[in-house]
């Protein structure tokens, strides 16, 4: 992927959130009682919303928090894409902490979680979460950045440290991974923040290094990446398919707790240029609609898959995009819905088919 209020006592909230988990779904006339933003308010939007976003901090970041704005009835979390961790260190991205976003998001009723990733890669990052006094400095980076703004959690996006095909090296990530994530969401329990964890599909040895059973019994909600089945780097092909999700979703609900699990949409798509060794070029599916008018290209509906795509030339050399859209979204919701999944996920704001909100509405 290219992707609170202040350190309160947050017990009363999380005492709310088990007693919603138990009652059941909330009356109507109790959720309208409680305003936007306060700690009841915010439980009581989690209850009724399934959505959660990641908000870009390259582009144009004020759109994307209009799109979070304006479909805050449908967000319980937003994930703004802010930081960056070594192996000691967070460190910011252009406008992280910008706490006008944190609050008008909150005034809104959506809780702000933001997502870090990480720099070291495999043999570093296994290293770094085996040893106890550097997995203890690193877990201390994260919490100063968790408590640096009214953040409600953290959101850990690590895909670097994935990034190996060493059987062994893969072994020491996925256990170093079960280390660092019950140091983590431990500490964050205890300040009452949500501890979220984004992995890749598991399925067909992809997302190995990720131990999906220990992470549902840690963590809050489990994100899986429901995307890039083809990516920039490989062959031309759809983003995801329908039988991609029947396969993970049917591992990831036998190992995670039904309740914990989102799974992330894709809003964008990839153009390959054939016979050229280059990455394909990213594009939104804004983009990819306009690129698709422009050059007169036929809208072609993938029906095993459940995605658009189409074909163009420049210079003289053959594309082909993969995308999608709300009417794929459409095709492939049944299938959370055969596993029991209600929570979703976008990646991500401002990338979007607007008609992707009409159909997450039925899910």
């Amino acid at each position: 992927m290219d992707h609170g209020t202040v350190t309160r006592a947050r017990r009363g909230l999380a005492l709310l959130l088990a007693a919603v988990a138990v009652a059941g779904p909330l009356a109507p006339v109790a959720a309208a009682a409680a305003p936007p933003g306060t700690e009841a308010g915010i439980a009581l939007a989690a209850d009724r919303r399934t959505g959660s976003a990641w908000l870009p901090y390259w582009g144009d970041t004020e759109a994307a928090y209009q799109d979070a704005l304006e479909h805050a009835d449908q967000l319980h979390t937003v994930s703004p894409f802010w930081y960056e961790a070594s192996a000691r260190t967070v460190k910011g991205q252009d406008g992280a902490g910008n706490e006008g976003i944190i609050d008008g998001l909150h005034r809104a009723g959506i809780r702000v979680v933001p997502t870090v990733t990480e720099t070291p890669g495999a043999e570093e990052m296994a290293g770094v979460m085996h040893d106890p006094k550097r997995r203890a400095a690193h877990v201390d980076a994260l919490l100063e950045m968790a408590g640096s703004r009214s953040y409600d959690g953290v959101d850990l996006d690590y895909e670097s440290m994935a990034e190996t095909g060493d059987r062994a090296t893969r072994e020491r990530v996925r256990t170093g991974f079960n280390l660092l994530t019950r140091d983590l969401c431990a500490r964050l329990h205890e300040r009452g923040k949500e501890c979220v964890v984004t992995v890749l599909a598991q399925v067909r040895g992809a997302g190995a290094p990720y131990d999906y059973r220990q992470l549902g019994q840690v963590a809050d909600k489990v994100r899986i990446m429901g995307y890039d089945l083809h990516w920039s780097g490989g062959e031309a092909g759809p983003l995801s398919s329908k039988g991609w999700y029947e396969a993970f979703l049917r591992y990831a609900t036998d190992a995670v707790p039904r309740n914990k699990i989102e799974v992330a949409f894709p809003g964008y798509g990839w153009d390959w240029a054939k016979g050229r060794r280059t990455r394909a070029g990213h594009l939104t599916w804004k983009e990819a609609d306009s690129l698709r008018k422009r050059t007169g290209a036929a809208y072609r509906f993938d029906a095993d898959s459940g995605t658009p795509h189409f074909s163009y030339r420049k210079d003289g050399t053959e594309h082909e995009v993969w995308y999608q859209d709300a009417r794929g979204v459409a095709e492939q919701l049944p299938l959370l819905q055969k596993y029991g999944v209600r929570g979703t996920g976008l990646w991500a704001l401002g990338f979007e088919d607007p008609d992707v909100w009409t159909a997450l509405r039925g899910q």
